[in-house]
């Protein structure tokens, strides 16, 4: 076998292949074979007809269709390795000659990986936020928590703003009441925006026993994104009331004895968060700015595919968990489809060359990815998935993914050789060391896991405290 490669483009090329006859034989004897099992002549047993009477009765155009068919992918895949070539996709192949007894020659054309040339990125500078926590931060944080204990009383009044109200729900559309239109005994706190647009007005004012209509679009259901007629009772009140700050709420709703020891929890926890949103923020602009050193062709169909699969999965699977269609999610983020397609396409373009500079870095760098690394990335992989790691391992090597995960954690072991080169400043223009930040966590995690442990068990032991005496102040 011969071959030629012709550059068509910086991401495409043409294999061209001539093929002798004889190394067609072992396809032809399996095409012999394979007929032979599928045809019938009289006469002949069963899978024991002579190749001249297939030739005669079938034709021996059939049996040199059959053992193409079956050389073709061996002599590309061939032609690709002796080339050395990286093929993205599958080939358009177009058979150009095919003399029985002589030769067969086809031409293969297909994207490739673009040659990609790294510069020196060692004085790459990014700007990230820095590491504050306010008095006002650690206030909300605090609240947020002392809104989970809040307690509720039935009051006997009309319903106010933050209230919590148990009502019954009952939509029509086009006069007709919904299969799935009814619900009772909905516990729905005033003002949280957590149902139908147009319940906060409706409840607002009635007391218990009294109802009202009002219209709505549906959010999820057999009749989403219709408009619906929607009658709502309230059948309690009830007034919610939020624990006092001090030493005995902070001993109710965490392990610490004291608020102040609470809040300052709350302030490390805040600057632990800020922390990681630094170290991701660094990695994103770093990447950005390495991305503009490099130049990378984009393969057009490669592009298309992702742009593709990226609309497909939007469409598909987040919207449609959430009742959407892509029309009303344009609507809520007041994006044309036009905007819609342009941010598609730049984040696929993006996407794409990301993969081609990292997987460069790889191996220019010789990273290798080792077992403890892979297992790591598999937990916080399965974590994300709400899969249990041996479920999704399972899935994983089922599916044949194992090698696009080493993949992942090596490109994110490419980006961090980056970033530990690139001079990280906050707003302050303090220089940020983020490598010292990963080991400080990674030296606290086995002691803070510890403490976690435990203070889970005695924070919810007193959770449980406290929702027994919600309990008996509803009741009173």
């Amino acid at each position: 076998m011969k071959s030629a490669v012709e550059t068509l483009n910086p991401t495409r090329v043409r294999l061209t292949v001539e093929v002798p006859f004889e190394e067609l034989k072992d396809s032809l004897d399996a095409a012999y074979k394979k007929i032979n099992q599928q045809v019938t002549v009289k006469g002949f047993r069963k899978g024991k007809v002579p190749a001249r009477v297939i030739d005669q009765r079938f034709g021996r155009g059939a049996v040199l269709e059959e053992a193409v068919n079956d050389a073709l992918p061996k002599f590309y895949t061939d032609a690709v390795n002796e080339a050395e070539l990286n093929p993205l996709g599958q080939p358009e192949v177009d058979i150009t000659e095919l003399k029985d007894g002589e030769t067969l020659n086809f031409t293969a054309e297909v994207d490739v990986r673009p040659t990609i040339e790294i510069p020196d990125y060692s004085g790459i500078e990014v700007e990230v936020d820095a590491v504050e926590v306010t008095e006002e931060d650690v206030d909300k944080a605090v609240e947020e928590l002392r809104e989970r204990f809040a307690s509720t009383t039935p009051v006997e009044r009309a319903a106010e703003d933050g209230d919590v109200v148990t009502i019954d729900l009952e939509a029509k559309v086009d006069g007709e009441v919904l299969e799935d239109g009814i619900a009772n005994g909905v516990s729905y706190t005033i003002g949280s925006g957590e149902l139908l647009d147009g319940v906060d007005a409706a409840v607002t004012g009635l007391s218990a026993d009294q109802e009202a209509t009002f219209t709505s679009e549906l959010k999820g259901g057999s009749a989403a994104g219709k408009e619906a007629e929607v009658t709502v009772k309230v059948t309690q009140v009830a007034k919610r009331e939020l624990p006092e700050l001090d030493d005995e709420f902070a001993q109710m709703a965490s392990e610490f004895d004291t608020l102040e020891e609470l809040r300052a929890d709350s302030r490390k926890r805040l600057e632990n968060m800020k922390q990681y949103d630094q170290a991701t923020q660094a990695q994103e602009r770093v990447l950005d700015k390495l991305l503009e050193l490099v130049e990378v062709p984009v393969p057009e169909k490669l592009l298309e595919d992702e742009i593709n699969t990226r609309k497909h999965n939007l469409e598909h699977h987040q919207l449609g968990q959430m009742g959407l269609d892509l029309e009303k999610y344009l609507e809520i983020q007041g994006k044309t489809a036009e905007e819609f397609d342009t941010e598609t396409r730049e984040a696929a373009v993006k996407g794409i060359k990301t993969q081609f500079v990292l997987d460069q870095l790889v191996n220019q760098e010789k990273l290798n990815v080792n077992q403890e690394e892979l297992t790591e990335h598999l937990m916080r992989r399965a974590a994300s998935s709400g899969m249990s790691p041996d479920q999704f391992a399972q899935a994983v090597v089922e599916g044949g993914q194992v090698p696009l995960l080493v993949g992942e954690v090596a490109r994110g072991k490419a980006l961090a050789s980056v970033v530990e080169k690139a001079t990280v400043k906050d707003t302050n223009g303090e220089i940020i060391d983020l490598e010292d930040e990963e080991e400080d966590e990674t030296a606290e995690a086995p002691a803070a896991d510890a403490d976690e442990a435990s203070a889970e068990d005695k924070a919810e032991e007193k959770a449980d405290k406290a929702e027994e005496k919600a309990e008996e102040k509803t009741e009173g």
